[in-house]
């Protein structure tokens, strides 16, 4: 079956690596000839670690200019006569440079940037939902950037974010300091944002990942605790906010190919099935470029993945499209649409045959390929009227379809509709005013939940202000009111409150409390359904799950010798009320008297109370062992998640959290050559569904998990090596080595993960 399908993948996707070649040869950078006869050329460094840096901003004149290349090499052909150089980085303090050339002057310069204290100068958006410094806000919020993700060979952002501390990805399921568990694919706690709009789906509620260009990314930002106030339903356990990159000054191509396989796994019985490696390959492109006032980036990617599992593939074609206009004529206006679409054939796995020789095999009578388009157009207007006040108006239609060929009961199509005006003031008193309203309607049509219809309107505000240069406070509201089927309604008030005090000149602490909520989603409360074994109970009657979290933390700047970087610790609190959890039970018809397999199950269900407690410690910092450039993050995550609604002391933990986790990454750069390693612990997960473990009128569910976890009770590290080479100073080969050791684990029952894989990647930039 799986080579079937992958011969009915392949004739597409070689039109699409057609396609993107040609698109990729006639991206034509235009070459402009100059009469001039001066120059200046030169390179650009970290002034502390001698580090090159590529993508620098050189800016002639405050007119026109062009980014350093992957070695920070830089050219420019001017006028002989008098300019003025602005050389800009990101985290970096900018240098000005005058310069007075003759005809046939060539002036080459070597220019140093001095690193601001790093990482608390990073704008940031999503707290406030305007641009603030990251040391000034008053919630947790991580930050991750491109550099990282394209190391890393990223092609689903999911994998990606189970590097950030605090975070995890189980399966799909989002998850910020243990605020939420494992939903089977329905639901999310956490928000997931795209160019800060809301990016879930109308009938399941969830984030589709491998959905999410990869290819295109400027910043993720991750805020930890509930953020209602001013993102309403779903932002009940935190944010993630994905931003794409617009043109810098110079037109840019980058490139990305790369192919790898997986490795067989220590125990030979688990793979016995293969008789090569699986192998699997893909390719990212993008292209940006200023055209006078407008800017254009188009990108796509491509993935064929066997999976090293039976029936679990992976294959897709993406394609995405962003144009913003700034018209001379209307001072302060600026417009634009960004686009992106999928095509996708996949299948996923969810229950193992048995522990032993069947952890990679599944059923084949539970397996459904799937395969869909996801498609989301997103237009928008900007403007700073004569008082410099800003007015947005964002909207977003997002449709997904789900075409399972062999199993028709599961089909499913959702469109999402969005809409959202901003208007945001900052006055000369240092007090900023957010505020809006917003709605939505979703439509559904189901064989698996029915067809349903729900819509939200929403209403926001929030201030910031700044007392005496040192105190920060934000204080925000929001009203929202829901109604599914035009009979289900809800609506209320939340509210969220910070507070952010400089006690030094790099020593920050901060405050916060925020209320949240989620509605419960459409498969949650409609979903009738069976997948072999396992059966899976609809609730209309299913209520909203509230809830609130608390931090006080600290943020500490470091500068020693030639090293910089910052320490942030935080403890965190956080409640739950009728909470939704996926329950096992007995669910039988009153109609029916004594009970058998088909009325046994799981519901989602408004279990109670929950409560989670712990505290953070992270370390971020860049510098120099000598004359070695290093860069370096670490976090350490515990919680105490209590399941305060249990009837036993002793088995009291909320199922599927990890009590301790460690993230971590280091890299270090050696003329051309660049190194780093990265490492993800988490301790043993000691409460899931019992239903798992146990038999079930005779049966198991999962043939060997109670065994398996039973000798696989502890924690485990996992370990990704990289290293690369600067070929040209357009060119970088890499090799990518994910979990290095081999390891063994698990995340939410019978899904064990990948086996040791190696991956080799070419990036071309131009």
């Amino acid at each position: 079956m799986i080579l079937r399908i992958q011969h009915a993948f392949i004739r597409p996707a070689k039109w699409f690596l057609t396609i993107l070649l040609f698109i990729v040869l006639t991206s034509v950078v235009s070459l402009h000839t100059y009469s001039q006869s001066a120059s200046v050329s030169g390179y650009v460094k970290d002034s502390t670690t001698m580090q090159t840096l590529p993508g620098v901003n050189v800016l002639l004149d405050n007119v026109t200019g062009i980014s350093t290349d992957l070695s920070g090499y830089f050219q420019l052909e001017i006028e002989p006569g008098e300019h003025k150089l602005t050389f800009s980085y990101i985290g970096y303090t900018s240098v000005y440079k005058k310069v007075n050339l003759k005809s046939g002057d060539q002036l080459i310069l070597e220019v140093m940037l001095s690193p601001v204290s790093v990482e608390l100068d990073m704008a940031v958006i999503t707290a406030s939902r305007f641009e603030q410094r990251l040391a000034d806000v008053s919630v947790s919020i991580g930050v991750m950037k491109p550099a990282f993700i394209e190391n890393i060979n990223t092609i689903s952002i999911d994998r990606t974010l189970n590097y950030m501390p605090g975070l995890d990805v189980m399966d799909g399921q989002a998850s910020i300091r243990g605020g939420s568990g494992y939903s089977y694919g329905t639901g999310s706690r956490v928000l997931v944002l795209v160019d800060d709009l809301p990016l879930l789906t109308a009938s399941d509620g969830d984030v589709k990942w491998n959905y999410l260009p990869v290819e295109n990314i400027a910043q993720i930002e991750v805020l930890k605790g509930a953020s209602s106030a001013l993102y309403g339903s779903s932002a009940l356990n935190g944010i993630i906010n994905i931003r794409t990159a617009y043109p810098e000054i110079k037109p840019q191509t980058n490139i990305s190919l790369y192919s790898g396989f997986y490795f067989r796994p220590d125990r030979e019985e688990m793979a016995w099935w293969w008789d090569t490696y699986p192998l699997f390959s893909g390719v990212s492109f993008s292209h940006s470029r200023k055209i006078k006032n407008v800017d254009i980036v188009v990108g796509a990617n491509g993935l064929i993945d066997p999976g090293y599992r039976t029936y679990n593939f992976d294959e897709r074609i993406r394609v995405n499209f962003k144009i913003r206009h700034t018209p001379s004529s209307v001072k302060g206006l600026s417009y634009g649409i960004n686009t992106n679409l999928q095509w996708q054939h996949k299948s996923d796995f969810f229950i193992w045959v048995d522990a032993d020789s069947g952890a990679f095999m599944q059923n084949p009578d539970v397996v459904t390929p799937n395969q869909g388009i996801r498609f989301n157009v997103d237009p928008w207007v900007s403007y700073f009227d004569k008082r410099q006040n800003k007015h947005a108006l964002r909207m977003r239609y997002y449709k997904v379809t789900n075409d399972f060929k062999e199993d028709p009961d599961k089909n499913n199509a959702s469109d999402l509709y969005y809409g959202e005006y901003q208007f945001h003031r900052a006055f000369k008193n240092k007090l900023n005013l957010t505020a809006g309203f917003s709605g939505l309607a979703g439509k559904t049509k189901a064989e698996l939940y029915g067809d349903h219809f729900n819509s939200t309107i929403a209403l926001f505000t929030q201030l910031d202000y700044k007392f005496f240069k040192k105190l920060s406070a934000s204080a925000g509201v929001r009203w929202e009111r829901y109604t599914l089927d035009d009979t289900d309604e809800e609506s209320g008030f939340v509210a969220r409150a910070g507070l952010n005090y400089q006690a030094a000149k790099a020593t920050f602490i901060r405050a916060s409390f925020g209320q949240g909520y989620r509605f419960p989603s459409i498969a949650e409360k409609y979903t009738a359904t069976s997948l072999g074994s396992i059966n899976i109970f609809p609730n209309p009657e299913l209520k909203s799950e509230t809830g609130w979290s608390s931090e006080l933390g600290l943020r500490q700047g470091v500068s020693i010798k030639n090293w910089t970087g910052f320490i942030d610790a935080a403890f965190f609190w956080t409640e739950y009320n009728n909470m939704i959890e996926f329950t096992f039970g007995v669910y039988k018809p009153d109609t029916v008297g004594i009970p058998s397999l088909k009325d046994v199950g799981f519901k989602s269900l408004n279990v109670g109370k929950a409560r989670i407690t712990g505290f953070e410690i992270g370390i971020t910092g860049n510098g120099a062992i000598g004359k070695v450039p290093l860069n370096l993050f670490v976090g350490y995550t515990y919680m105490n998640p209590v399941d305060l609604s249990s009837d036993t002391l002793s088995n009291d933990i909320l199922k599927y959290r990890f009590r301790h986790s460690v993230k971590g990454d280091i890299s270090i750069d050696i003329q051309h050559l660049s190194m780093g390693v990265s490492v993800i612990y988490r301790s043993f997960i000691e409460r899931i569904d019992q239903a798992f473990e146990e038999e079930i009128l005779g049966q198991e569910i999962f043939p060997g998990l109670k065994e398996y976890r039973l000798k696989n009770n502890t924690g485990n590290w996992v370990f990704d090596f990289r290293v690369s080479y600067l070929v040209t100073s357009y060119t970088r080969l890499s090799i990518i080595a994910k979990n290095l050791f081999n390891e063994e684990y698990m995340g939410r029952p019978g899904d064990i993960q990948p086996p040791k894989n190696i991956t080799f990647q070419a990036v071309v930039k131009f």
